[in-house]
């Protein structure tokens, strides 16, 4: 096949992306258009015999100049976003250009062998039980799905019922017992696993959003039956972990599963300095995790790990002539994961596991936990500005003097100041400004730009009152 119809294209496209990488630590951060000026610029009728792809390419590049947020730029501190190390998106390129469907062994042996040995590689890096089951989701909502999913098979296995082959009707109730400050993707997926909302039953939280061992102990005390206890490595606000090794003792004396909602806090098991504060997440049974939060690799990368294998592969594993599954010593993804068509998602997960090896993630992790600290530090000491969290891990909350609005107006002002971005959350009926530490490239100097404009507005804004 002649490559003189991809040629220009990916030159072209090359030539843009290039242009937008090397702007992007300096641009406004936020994005600059909304719905209407989008719809405005790109709609129209689609054409009979279609457009110059060339002009397509170009008009997608125009447009994001406007309507695309600088999330992987190293002043982009809203939601826990990481951005994308130059590996990482080198080896995603790569995977688009394969085009594998990485769902069985047969299709693409490259993507799984590099899948299997990253899923050992990260095992080994999270120091968690080897024989675990791996599989690479779009994120932490699927990587939920997954473990979960796993939980109910083995829970009912355990009570006699074969929920893949019967369902849920009439099966035992499964109890799902979380803290009140789980993140809101944990409901999601049990409502995708038909267990329902109504069916977890919320624990009492501390101050910083840390499950607490001794209601946890009364409330499983109190149930009977099949039950998964769902625990926090890094509070979405707070970064506060639960008391993991208190809850998995008692998970283990109560008969329940254990899950580990990890989305970022899992890496944290790969820093020497601060691996202490995820001491007992190894007595879980499952773990989500996400790799495009501060492996910093590109969307969309998930891993489900679950230490019964056997489990988690009854939970996803589906079988067709077809299919060409050899059920030897191959990977199938399939076998793992929901989808049976899939991008090869692991492929850049390898590459940077391989480029920057234990030392690169745990000095990422690092960098990024004392850029929070350096954050607050600086915010705290104006007169007027308090932090509300402890800060352990990457993420920061800061309010503004002494009410919600004006700490939501200094929200809004430095999103439209341009030089950093950072999203509003409210905390125990507080509203507050939620800074997440999550990009490779955040430098000590972004941190004082940054800071330096988030003062500068809340100045201007209470010389106004």
């Amino acid at each position: 096949m002649s490559t003189d119809p991809f040629d220009p294209l990916l030159a072209r496209a090359h030539a843009h992306a290039s242009d937008f990488l090397r702007e992007l630590p300096h641009r406004f951060v936020g994005a600059r258009a909304g719905r209407e000026e989008m719809i405005a610029a790109l709609d129209a009728p689609l054409s009979q015999h279609g457009e110059d792809p060339g002009a397509v390419i170009d008009l997608l590049a125009q447009q994001a100049q406007r309507g695309v947020s600088g999330c992987a730029a190293p002043r982009y501190f809203g939601f826990v976003i990481g951005g994308s190390l130059p590996v990482a998106l080198a080896a995603d390129w790569l995977v688009s250009t394969w085009d594998q469907n990485a769902g069985i062994h047969v299709i693409s042996p490259l993507a799984a062998a590099m899948e299997e040995i990253a899923g050992r590689w990260l095992l080994e890096l999270f120091d968690l039980p080897r024989g675990s089951g791996v599989g690479f989701v779009t994120g932490c909502q699927m990587a939920h799905f997954t473990c979960l999913a796993a939980a109910r098979h083995e829970v009912l296995r355990r009570v006699g019922w074969d929920v893949e082959a019967e369902g849920l009707n009439g099966s035992p109730r499964i109890h799902v017992v979380a803290s009140e400050d789980a993140h809101i993707t944990l409901d999601v997926a049990l409502r995708y696993l038909g267990l329902g909302t109504r069916a977890l039953v919320r624990v009492e939280a501390d101050g910083q959003g840390r499950m607490r061992a001794d209601r946890l102990g009364e409330v499983l005390s109190a149930l009977e039956g099949p039950t998964i206890v769902c625990a926090q490595a890094g509070n979405v606000n707070t970064g506060a972990f639960d008391p993991l090794a208190e809850i998995g003792e008692l998970a283990r004396m109560h008969g329940a599963w254990m899950h580990v909602d990890g989305a970022f806090g899992l890496w944290v098991r790969a820093s020497a300095e601060r691996r202490g504060v995820a001491d007992g997440i190894e007595l879980a049974d499952s773990w989500a995790t996400d790799a495009h939060k501060w492996l910093n690799v590109p969307y969309d990368s998930g891993v489900a790990i679950v230490r019964h294998a056997e489990a988690h592969r009854a939970a996803m594993t589906v079988a067709a002539a077809y299919l060409i599954q050899t059920r030897g010593a191959e990977r199938d993804a399939v076998d793992w994961v929901p989808e049976f068509s899939r991008r090869a998602r692991g492929i850049p997960v390898y590459a940077t596991l391989r480029a920057v090896g234990r030392d690169g993630v745990a000095d990422l992790v690092d960098r990024c936990c004392a850029r929070a600290r350096q954050f607050a530090a600086v915010l705290g000491g104006e007169p007027g500005v308090r932090i509300l969290n402890d800060v352990v891990l990457n993420q920061v909350l800061v309010r503004f003097g002494d009410d919600d609005t004006l700490t939501r107006e200094v929200i809004t002002g430095v999103q439209l100041d341009g030089t950093c971005w950072a999203s509003g959350t409210t905390w125990h009926d507080l509203a507050a400004m939620r800074i997440s530490v999550s990009n490779w490239a955040t430098s000590e100097a972004d941190v004082d730009v940054s800071a330096a404009a988030m003062l500068r507005v809340f100045r201007e804004l209470r010389a106004r009152r």
